[in-house]
């Protein structure tokens, strides 16, 4: 076999239609676009047009990735509520809940809860009742030999998540 004789197989080259050229072609005429509108016009684009109306994904709320009913719970550092300790802002000695949070200024209100989280680092001990707590937060105030204490709506809530997980 030799270059000059090679070629493609049958079928694999295929003349392209030539449309408006005759009613013979199968294509002619209105050239397979259909009678007027804005279709049948050169050099439209129309996706997403409604004829005027607003257009239905210019109506709808845009949400993106954001649960529709997610929790909004108050967020307490360890590293902020030392610092708020060390000011004299809270007193280590008491027990601290949402209203001595409130008033030293680390929560604005509770929402759907407070949730302590082990940013930072705490040096006293503490006994404080919040709704949740991460798993590294109570290790660090029981280390120090303090106590975390869960509303018991909150516990039992966190006790079926992690069932069902």
């Amino acid at each position: 076999m030799r270059l000059n004789e090679l070629k493609d197989r049958p079928g694999a080259r295929r003349n392209r239609i030539r449309v408006g050229r005759g009613i013979g072609s199968g294509k002619g005429k209105t050239a397979g676009r259909g009678h007027k509108g804005a279709k049948a016009r050169a050099g439209t684009s129309i996706n997403g047009f409604e004829g005027g109306q607003m257009p239905i994904h210019r109506r709808m709320p845009k949400r993106g990735f954001n649960p529709l009913r997610r929790k909004q719970v108050a967020l307490v550092n360890l590293g902020r509520l030392q610092d708020a300790i060390t000011r004299g802002r809270i007193d280590a000695g008491k027990p601290i809940d949402e209203e001595v949070l409130r008033a030293a200024g680390l929560i604005d209100k509770a929402r759907d809860g407070i949730r302590l989280l082990a940013k930072g680092e705490l040096k006293t001990k503490i006994e404080i009742t919040v709704d949740h707590a991460s798993a590294a937060a109570l290790k660090a105030v029981e280390a120090l030999g303090g106590k975390v204490h869960l509303r018991a709506g909150a516990a039992a809530e966190e006790t079926a998540g992690a069932q069902q997980d």
